[in-house]
């Protein structure tokens, strides 16, 4: 299944550069997956896996003279005269491994690939130390395309967003799966499950491990109420502008806390936040952000939404692989719910209508984007020019 995501070929063709190859995002999108097979396709000789959840190997790399590291991997048959393929998994676990790696790399000819759960680590402990030394590639659940691979279901990739068109035979032949991707998202392991209420029991364990073992290792929050809390009211705002002084008010937390908190909810992949589009940049620092989450399944397990929220939400997460987003906001209070790349604008609607894009297109002029698509998920005998299907996106 592993050549089913589509970063592998990326993966692939870096293995052969010097620079370290850094995989990060949420746990169980499939980074170890992704890095074994890595493993296995390369033609290294000398190839060593360390998984640092295991306290031994933690204890390894935990060394302050990052020689001793050496010498008990040569102990172990390892010859660093010659080239050596490493793969370390969860690095946010070992605090100085930046600095370890940075020394075995400028000293010996060693090709490093590893995991990290959280941007929030890599930012800020990685970058640094690694400047010019790395490159990294950003782990996502599933798209809508590599879900219907996983399910067997043969499709057509969208290359270029430009070239969407709708087709109703698609519609009809890809209809349900498209439905269980807005429902249960695309966390690996939840797309192979066949039973709903595996899927579901799945998704309450990706959510418990995420509060209890990945903010827990990335930050000094203790109150992991407080956090969990935090994440179902954001659930609950999807496709809304943040208001951080409601969520501070509603949660009893300070405005900073709060404030920390979406960073962190945001550095370590659970949530996104996309800015308001303006053709003054000093507006879009200064609008609220709309929240969005990284996985439909992970915002329908912290609480009840409409169908709408989901549908929204999973056309984002579908959008996002082709380029930066904004939304556009008028003074009237007009919204177009999406625009990519500042160059063409999307509205979302359960069940669209004629009048939809040509209300989005006028609102659309006013920031110069000439281009548009009203994205539906239901059809209602309305077949008009630049009405696309949202599982066409993929």
């Amino acid at each position: 299944m592993i050549y089913q995501r589509k970063i592998f070929s990326s993966l692939e063709n870096h293995l052969s550069k010097k620079e370290v190859t850094v995989l990060t995002g949420m746990r169980r999108t499939g980074k170890t997956t992704l890095i074994k097979e890595l493993m296995n396709i390369s033609k290294e000789k000398q190839k060593l896996f360390f998984d640092l959840e295991r306290l031994d190997y933690r204890k390894l790399f935990q060394q302050e003279n990052y020689d001793t590291i050496v010498l008990a991997l040569e102990q172990q048959g390892v010859d660093f005269s010659k080239k050596v393929l490493i793969v370390l998994d969860e690095i946010q676990l070992v605090p100085n491994l930046p600095s370890v790696i940075k020394y075995l790399y400028d000293h010996y000819d060693i090709k490093f690939i590893v995991t990290g759960s959280s941007s929030y680590y890599i930012k800020n402990k990685f970058q640094e130390s690694m400047a010019g030394r790395k490159m990294i590639f950003e782990i996502y659940p599933l798209d809508f395309g590599e879900f219907l691979t996983f399910n067997g279901v043969p499709y057509k990739s969208l290359q270029d967003i430009k070239s969407l068109k709708n087709n109703l035979n698609e519609y009809e032949r890809l209809k349900p799966y498209y439905e269980l991707y807005i429902a249960y998202g695309g966390f690996p392991q939840v797309v192979i499950e066949k039973n709903a209420e595996d899927k579901k029991n799945v998704l309450q364990d990706i959510i418990s491990s995420y509060i209890n073992i990945d903010i827990l290792q990335l930050s000094d929050i203790r109150k992991t109420e407080e956090i969990e809390k935090l994440m179902r009211l954001l659930a609950s705002r999807i496709g809304s502008k943040l208001d951080i002084s409601k969520l501070a008010n509603t949660t009893r937390l300070s405005r900073p806390t709060v404030e920390n908190y979406l960073y962190l909810l945001e550095s370590s992949y659970l949530i996104s936040t996309i800015p308001v589009y303006s053709m003054n940049p000093d507006k879009e620092i200064v609008k609220a952000k709309k929240v969005y989450f990284s996985d439909t399944g992970i915002a329908v397990s912290l609480t009840e939404l409409s169908s709408g929220a989901i549908f929204e939400n999973s056309v984002f997460n579908q959008l996002k692989h082709y380029g930066e987003i904004n939304y556009y906001q008028m003074k009237n209070g007009n919204e177009i719910d999406f625009i990519l790349d500042k160059k063409v604008a999307f509205e979302v609607k359960e069940t669209p209508y004629k009048n939809d894009y040509t209300k989005m297109m006028r609102m659309a002029k006013n920031v110069e984007v000439n281009n548009g698509y009203v994205i539906a998920r239901h059809f209602n005998n309305q077949d008009f020019e630049s009405m696309v299907w949202g599982g066409m996106i993929r």
